[in-house]
């Protein structure tokens, strides 16, 4: 973010996601950990950020007051679809130097 700034932002994450992480005492952590989930689901539904999904094909959401969780959308939606996917999880964890998710797909 430091490098790139607003062009990153806009590029990695969708309105809501960085509405979330502005709001915050430190934004960064939060939108590293967003990063971190978008990488994270693109290996869970084998593929990388390239061709066939884009930073924009999902969306780190949360309920008030609950947990994160994942929202697919276009292509995401569909590599999901295809891998027969139930339900998708995620974990979400950061320091002040470091952030880091895990996500599973549930068939």
């Amino acid at each position: 973010m430091e490098r790139f700034g607003e062009r990153f932002v806009s590029r990695v994450l969708l309105p809501a996601e960085w509405e979330y992480c502005s709001a915050l005492k430190n934004p960064v952590v939060h939108v590293a950990a967003r990063f971190a989930a978008k990488e994270a689901t693109s290996k869970a539904l084998g593929v990388g950020i390239g061709t066939q999904l884009g930073w924009q094909d999902m969306e780190v959401v949360r309920s008030a007051g609950g947990p994160p969780s994942i929202a697919l959308h276009g292509q995401g939606y569909e590599l999901f679809c295809q891998r027969a996917a139930r339900r998708i999880h995620v974990s979400l964890t950061h320091t002040e130097g470091h952030s880091a998710a895990v996500v599973i797909l549930e068939d």
